[in-house]
């Protein structure tokens, strides 16, 4: 059964046989452990986890064991659990490690990672799951360590041609000290064939790394049997908290704490020390001071806080109240003064001013309280990264944080981008071993999947040149497309040949790039021509009399490998489309190394590395399962998907999110985010929302793309209340805030997480109430009460023991370093330096689970944990969630533009974006996410946000019917007042006078310019009066007759035009969404024609009447020229259905209103006037 022949493909096989209990929850209480070679086939079920170190809960008993905590502790300590035994070796992690130990990585532990890494995991619902080992998954060949299919030697066994393990650097690793080279399948077949025996030597095998441990680690290996790797990571975090406590309190109590100004001298930022009064930028903001002065105290905040000089902040205050009264006035008048000889036109005109009132308080009382942050990242490195008692070594404090990157359909986001932004990633400026990059194909596109295994190739090769010469941006793509001198600013003499070579070799990455359709169509075709002959042949050799031409086989999509792609194939096939696949997790980069690994000159194909690190981020192609008759929920389903994944293989404290099409623009962006989790009060922080800024956007911004007015004044407006929305991309989360708990309260726990498993607020309770010590704060739980509380787990979280385990850790890493004695719910320094896990077929078949179809069924996810379901914005209700259990958030506008990405420039993927999210604010109005409806830890004014985030659609039914008023008022000769006197133009230009003061003040204090302003209130009118309107009436369908709502997705260009760069703005494409303002358009530009000759000719002409209507029709036309800009298209060639349905509406309402409503003195259409 154990003879090497071939490549071999190790394979466990693990049947969990149920002791009592048939529910999805029950406990396995026999696990039979077997090996097979073929493949790896792990048999997990809903109730049964698929776990290589299985856990026996005996009598109900708990993992969780909740004693009182106080202060001093970390964390609670763990219950006793009883574990199956078995062959598989873990080294000891006790608590109160000697400082002597080294933590080493034994050989049986590279050889599961190196197993894990290199191999396809596929599973799914009624399916078993399935490692297949992938020697090869991309036609490029790659030496580079941390590549899953990179080559090594082969293994000596004869009859075998398997290949070695290989470590950091990619060497060889052998097992015994004569040097034969074994592969991993040899390798476990001498150690569990009861021997143990090298074939080489023939001497007994030997673990590696235990003469290094020697007689300490067989101590300690007694005092942790029975832990799960979570568990023996809290272990290791506490015995690191253990040894620097000291140290700091000792520090603590040396601290001079006169040195230390408060908050009744001012204002400051999340963990900031008040700086002295003085000016900053000619400025007197009561914020500034000498950095010297700052820098020089013993603790150093991460962030400053920069409130809006009074010279512009009172004014423009006192402005928002002198309106505020002026439009009550002209209210107040309008109403006293109605118009009789228009009751109609003066009703409906006085509505429609109501509500813009209205509507504008709503949208403007937020904006009182406008700040500004500063992030100092050198005090960060110092603080985490820099030598010190607690941590001698210098290596990384930082917590981790896992990225993901979500796409959906390859042939609308195209594979190029998405490569360009994963290789930013890979390059971003972070501690590359605290990195963990998961890219989220919803597809299950081939294309995607091969696309990703070339950008990670190429890696090899672009983050070392960024990392050796600072390269600025760290997108291929657009470094190479930048338009300023590339050599400003470097010193190295070797620039210009590295530049030409990475440019040389990023040009033929791109055409492999764009040639892999048609290199799978070709490799496909070749292998299904193969499948047939075989087929033909086998029922010819069966003597089968059916004619040939009835032989038909599924045209499958076939790997570099000769396998048959698991997920959607190019032609559809039952359990191969795009909503119907199984899952998918392949590890395109295994986890690096823990030290840094300095690169030759082999490594990189000529370029000298010698004094770079060459390591690259853990890169994880992730594809989750999908099945007819499951709601899959779009993005969000995606996200928390990842979520779980994530949780269970790397578990980052932290977790960015970002569109395909945004990559990190500035490689210090993360460090930036990073200073306000770690500050202090950073542990009540949810997210940090960074601004979006987007590339290819045309010069004049036609239907402001940028969004600046949102991005710079909304946004920085909502950071001085309770904090920015969540946005849906270029967000840093925290991960237990994204699990439903609340915030860390210092006065009632140490740990936001402790309090999920206790009773807690009717708003977020999932199990019984603990009793709180008011002296110390500890949290006691009764035997009943903690059995309740873990039995309602699996309705919250799932049935994932690894993912429920892993929260606890997430939280612990999450925490800001105790290093003030203001610090009370901070972490030891140094707790977080010690090295990665490595992975295991178990986790990732783990994580395989997470991600199926059926996982979360009867759970909370997607109603109160992770991101949230029901709307098509559901980034706007996950931030408002977390909002309203008492999160803060934070707006970081960096130095440079964080992050960049693309957006539809042209006039119809524009609109139907906008129909998108409009569509999104209707659904969160009618649900119980109304802002109506808040909890009080919700503030006033940032409720009042939420509530105009889902209302202002509805502004759109009173501006079409404010947008037909003046085309009515010039068609009858009648105006919304009975005559145009002094005091309404009075108050009409007050009104219109405190609007523009308050944009130039908003100017003045956001940054953005006067055009920005503009174009961004013409597209208001614009939006207003299509995407809205149809968003407003989407919506009530789908409230009152249950009619889902379908919207496309934004196509995204990836190729480039060599005569125009902005090709894709004149491109035009029908819709609905253009009729409302185009009639508007029509019927204005007719109006003004008639009301004039109308005037010119008529005996008492009303000049006045004239005049009104005339400035107001010019208003809407003012605001709506982009839109018909757009409808010329490139050369003012205007398609033919705008002049059918522009000719067909105007010529219909106006012969209808002359029909209903004649000239008077005349007793037919048309009356008595008539042309000269």
């Amino acid at each position: 059964m154990w003879m090497p022949l071939g490549r071999k493909r190790l394979s466990v096989c693990m049947l969990m046989m149920q002791g009592k209990g048939k529910d999805r929850g029950s406990n396995s209480k026999h696990v039979w452990f077997g090996v097979f070679r073929e493949e790896l086939v792990l048999f997990g079920r809903l109730d049964a986890l698929v776990k290589i170190m299985a856990t026996n809960y005996p009598n109900g008993s708990s993992r969780f064991s909740h004693v009182k905590q106080t202060s001093n502790d970390l964390d609670s300590d763990i219950g006793s659990v009883e574990f199956a035994t078995y062959t598989v070796q873990i080294p000891a992690t006790p608590d109160n490690q000697p400082a002597g130990v080294s933590l080493q990585r034994s050989t049986s532990q590279r050889v599961e990672d190196q197993y894990a890494s290199s191999s396809m995991f596929t599973g799914g619902y009624n399916c078993v799951t399935r490692a297949q080992l992938k020697d090869k998954v991309i036609e490029t060949d790659t030496s580079h360590p941390q590549m899953t299919w990179a080559k090594g030697s082969y293994c000596t066994v004869p009859g075998c041609d398997a290949q070695v393990v290989t470590d950091e650097r990619g060497l060889d690793i052998v097992p015994c000290e004569c040097g034969y080279k074994i592969c991993m399948d040899c390798y476990r077949d001498a150690m569990r064939n009861g021997e143990s025996i090298c074939p080489g030597c023939k001497e007994p095998y030997k673990e590696m790394d235990m003469n290094d441990y020697g007689m300490t680690m067989r101590q300690q290996r007694l005092s942790t049997d029975g832990m799960s790797k979570t568990e023996r990571r809290m272990s290791l975090m506490k015995s690191k908290s253990m040894k620097s406590k000291a140290l700091v309190e000792s520090q603590a109590i040396e601290m001079d704490q006169n040195q230390w100004l408060f908050e009744t001298k001012g204002s400051y930022g999340y963990g900031n020390a008040m700086w002295p009064k003085a000016d900053v930028n000619g400025g007197h903001d009561g914020m500034g001071g000498d950095p010297k002065m700052f820098k020089e105290k013993q603790w150093k905040p991460l962030t400053r806080e920069v409130t809006i000089s009074a010279a512009i902040l009172s004014p423009y205050r006192l402005l928002v109240l002198a309106r505020l009264v002026a439009l009550g006035l002209f209210l107040q008048w309008r109403v006293r003064h109605p118009n009789e000889d228009a009751v109609w036109l003066w009703l409906m005109s006085v509505i429609c001013e109501f509500w813009f009132a209205f509507s504008w308080i709503l949208d403007q009382l937020p904006k009182l309280c406008p700040i500004n942050r500063i992030a100092y990242v050198d005090v960060l490195k110092e603080k985490f990264e820099t030598p010190n008692p607690s941590n001698p070594t210098g290596k990384s404090d930082l917590p981790g944080i896992d990225i993901f990157v979500s796409t959906a359909d390859p042939e609308k986001e195209p594979p190029l981008v998405t490569a360009n932004t994963i290789l930013s990633i890979l390059a971003t400026d972070y501690p590359v071993e605290k990195l963990a990059c998961y890219v989220s194909d919803d597809g299950g596109a081939l294309l995607t999947f091969e696309a990703m295994a070339e950008a990670a190739s190429f890696a090899n090769l672009w983050v070392p040149f960024c990392r050796k010469h600072d390269i600025e941006p760290r997108n291929p793509e657009s470094y190479f497309s930048m338009k300023r001198d590339p050599y400003k600013n470097k010193v190295l003499s070797d620039f210009v040949r590295d530049r030409r070579q990475v440019k040389r070799e990023y040009d033929e990455f791109k055409v492999r790039i764009n040639g892999l359709p048609d290199s799978i169509r070709r490799r496909s075709d070749a292998f299904n021509a193969r499948e047939e002959i075989k087929a033909m042949k086998l029922r010819r050799e069966n003597r089968d009399d059916e004619p040939v031409e009835n032989l038909k086989l599924p045209k499958a999509t076939w790997m570099t490998d000769g396998t048959q792609w698991p997920g959607t194939w190019v032609i559809s096939a039952p359990e191969h489309t795009k909503g119907d696949h199984a899952s998918i997790i392949q590890v395109m980069l295994k986890p690096p190394s823990d030290e840094p690994l300095k690169g030759t000159e082999d490594d990189s194909n000529s370029m000298n590395l010698s004094e770079v690190d060459i390591r690259l981020p853990m890169l994880v192609y992730v594809s989750r399962e999908k099945r007819p008759g499951y709601d899959h929920n779009k993005k969000a389903g995606a996200m928390n998907a990842l979520v779980r994944a994530s949780a269970v293989m790397s578990n980052g404290a932290f977790i960015l999110n970002l569109d395909c099409d945004h990559y990190i623009y500035y490689s210090q962006a993360m460090r930036e985010g990073m200073c306000f989790m770690m500050d202090r009060g950073g542990e009540r922080l949810c997210y940090v929302q960074f601004p979006q800024r987007f590339e290819g956007i045309d010069p004049s911004d036609r239907y402001a793309n940028h969004n600046t007015v949102f991005f710079d004044v909304n946004m920085r407006a909502l950071d001085g209340i309770q904090g920015p929305v969540y946005v849906g991309t270029g967000c840093l989360f925290r991960r237990v805030a994204l699990y439903g708990f609340d915030p860390p309260s210092l006065k009632e726990r140490d740990s936001c997480c402790s309090g999920f498993f206790a009773k807690r607020k009717k708003t977020s309770s999932v199990a019984s109430a603990p009793e709180v010590d008011s002296q110390d704060g500890s949290v006691e739980l009764d035997n009943d009460n903690e059995e309740m509380g873990l039995s309602l787990i699996p309705k919250t979280f799932g049935n994932s023991s690894l993912f429920v385990d892993s929260i606890r850790v997430a939280e612990f890493q999450g925490r800001p370093l105790a290093d003030h004695p203001s610090m009370k719910n901070g972490r030891p320094i140094g707790a977080l330096t010690l090295p990665r896990e490595l992975l295991d077929a178990s986790t990732v078949a783990e994580a395989i689970s997470c991600i199926s179809c059926w996982y979360e069924d009867k759970t909370e996810w997607g109603q109160r944990v992770g991101w949230i379901y029901g709307s098509v914005t559901e980034d706007v209700v996950t931030g408002y969630r977390m909002h309203n259990r008492g999160w803060k958030s934070i707006y970081c506008v960096t130095k440079k533009d964080a992050f960049r990405g693309s957006a539809p420039i042209n006039l119809t993927d524009r609109l139907h974006q906008v129909l998108r999210w409009a569509t999104g604010s209707v659904e969160i109005f009618f649900s119980r996410n109304n802002a109506l409806l808040a909890s009080s830890r919700m503030k006033f004014l940032q409720r009042i946000a939420y509530l105009n985030v889902g209302m202002y659609p509805f502004t759109s039914i009173f501006l079409i019917v404010y947008c037909f008023l003046p085309a009515l008022s010039l068609f009858t000769g009648k105006f919304i007042v009975q005559e145009l006197n002094v005091t309404f133009l009075v108050y009409l230009l007050g009104i219109t006078i405190t609007l523009i003061l308050l944009a130039v003040l908003e100017i003045k204090w956001s940054g953005i310019e006067l055009e920005e302003w503009w174009r961004n209130e013409q597209f208001w009118l614009i939006g207003g009066t299509s995407a809205h309107l149809a968003a407003v009436l989407q919506g009530l369908l789908k409230v009152i007759a249950g009619i889902e709502i379908s919207f496309t997705l934004t196509s995204k260009s990836g190729g480039d035009d060599a005569d125009d760069d902005f090709v894709d703005l004149y491109i035009f494409k029908w819709t609905s969404l253009m009729v409302p303002p185009i009639t508007i358009i029509m019927i204005n530009l007719i109006g003004m024609g008639v009301a004039l000759c109308r005037t010119i000719y008529s005996d008492a002409p009303k000049w006045s009447a004239l005049l009104g209507g005339s400035f107001f029709s010019f208003w809407v036309l003012a605001h709506l020229y982009p839109f018909a800009k757009g409808l010329m298209g490139r050369r003012g060639r205007t398609p033919t259905i705008v002049y059918v349905w522009s000719g067909l509406l105007a010529i219909t309402i106006s012969l209808l209103w002359v029909a209903i409503s004649p000239p008077s003195g005349s007793d037919g259409i048309g009356g008595s006037f008539q042309f000269p």
